[in-house]
């Protein structure tokens, strides 16, 4: 280990990869660029800052996300230590508050001897240093040129979007009510109950509302999970009412009956004085954006702490580039982790991120690299983005579809999907601790892990 290694992207990803070389025994350069160059989406200086939902998605058992938690929680991730210690009431989910969240990991990763944080861009992708590129999906322009002199294809993004935030005490709680959809986790959302003609009048709004124009000659590439509100709407009368606005599980207690649709609102920070519509990603212009938000009953006097905006998302083709352990296998030296590879989501990010911190340092000592259990999260995020088809690689989510399937008996004798997914993430979790105390201790992954 004469040379540090490098870590370029002080992200989610970046974090944790940073952590988990340096706590193997690495020496370790963090790049990031922000403050002296930002990005359009960052507002401050600190690692592992959320520009997007503060959500994590489902912490409940049996799910595919839980799976992915306790995955990285039994392997010593930074980031879920810092993520469980930071949570907000959200039902069912486990939320952050963004501040405290990025500010501890900051407090953590600049204390650590064996990390060297460096303000600067990284614009070079050296072939004589074990570097880990998890810059995200607001890789700086000079970076992407490389990265795409390196894959050979002349467009690596697709587009994602930012909710907006509103302020607990401009929302009319005469109107609105607090509840978790079938009552899983109490109270823990504000809903805005809409009427039909409320919903009429919102929708009609909502799809002639003028938005902010993309740069030219740039097409759109939106991922299907997190659609602009605008378009989603676009795509007929109802589809919010199935989508982000799903009345579904929660009834007025002024009425007893759910609404016609409904708007939830999910707690941002540990003061409980910042809110975000859940699923109102857009790109509107602002002053749309006002006016649309102030068409929601409950909101008609909403104080707007920040506007749902637009940017661009980097990723590769990872497939093309990359083994199952996040190595190119062109430039052996070279690692890609996070959103950058094609893996969408806060953890999903943060799960490839901690594997490539630790092969980076399996390589800087000569030894074999791992790769993930196949059952696993981790290991069916690593294989997705290693052997997709090309041609049409997208993004993805952890689900259930991206793991390894059940045997046919076993799908047999588990007919009911729930008591059939939570046998899955037992078996899964079986595999994970069995590697975690065999093959991954023996090698001497990790020092955090062990």
């Amino acid at each position: 280990m004469k040379k540090p290694i490098n870590i370029v992207g002080g992200g989610l990803a970046g974090s944790e990869a940073a952590w988990q070389a340096a706590e193997a025994g690495a020496d370790v350069r963090l790049f990031e660029m922000r403050p002296v160059s930002q990005t359009p989406a960052h507002r401050t200086d600190k690692l592992a800052e959320i520009v997007c939902s503060n959500s994590f998605k489902t912490d409940e058992p049996g799910t595919a996300p839980f799976l992915l938690k306790e995955e990285l929680r039994r392997g010593g991730s930074l980031i879920m230590k810092a993520a469980d210690a930071n949570r907000v009431p959200a039902g069912a989910a486990l939320a952050v508050d963004r501040l405290e969240f990025s500010e501890e990991i900051t407090r953590l990763i600049e204390s650590h001897p064996r990390i060297e944080i460096v303000r600067e861009e990284f614009s070079e992708l050296p072939e004589d240093e074990i570097t880990v590129i998890c810059t995200g999906p607001l890789t700086s322009a000079s970076l992407t040129e490389k990265i795409i002199g390196l894959t050979g294809d002349d467009q690596l993004y697709f587009y994602d979007a930012i909710a907006p935030i509103v302020s607990y005490e401009s929302i009319d709680m005469s109107v609105a009510f607090k509840a978790a959809r079938y009552g899983k986790g109490g109270d823990d959302y504000i809903n805005c109950p809409f009427s039909k003609e409320q919903y009429e009048t919102f929708y009609n709004e909502l799809i002639n509302a003028k938005s902010v124009p993309l740069k030219r000659f740039e097409e759109t590439h939106w991922f299907e999970a997190c659609l602009p509100l605008e378009e989603t709407a676009r795509r007929g009368v109802d589809t919010l009412r199935y989508a982000c606005m799903k009345p579904r599980g929660l009834p007025d207690p002024k009425t007893g009956s759910e609404p016609y649709a409904a708007v939830q609102l999910r707690q941002e920070n540990q003061m409980a004085d910042a809110w975000s519509l859940v699923g109102f990603q857009n790109h509107l212009r602002y002053p749309e954006q006002k006016r649309i938000i102030r068409l929601i009953p409950g909101l008609e006097h909403a104080d707007i702490l920040q506007y749902g905006q637009i940017h661009r998302n980097t990723f590769i083709n990872s497939p093309k580039l990359l083994n199952e352990s996040l190595q190119v296998e062109k430039q052996p030296n070279l690692f890609f982790a996070g959103q950058i590879t094609g893996v969408e989501g806060y953890l999903e990010s943060v799960g490839t991120g901690w594997l490539a911190g630790i092969n980076a340092v399996k390589l800087s000592m000569g030894k074999s690299l791992l790769v993930a259990p196949r059952r696993s999260a981790i290991g069916s995020l690593c294989r997705y983005v290693a052997t997709a088809e090309t041609k049409n690689f997208q993004p993805v989510n952890i689900t259930f579809g991206l793991l390894e399937p059940l045997p046919t008996e076993l799908r047999r004798r588990y007919r009911r999907k729930r008591e059939r997914h939570a046998f899955q993430v037992g078996l899964a979790l079986d595999d994970w601790d069995k590697w975690m105390s065999g093959e991954f201790a023996s090698a001497g992954a990790s020092q955090t892990a062990a």
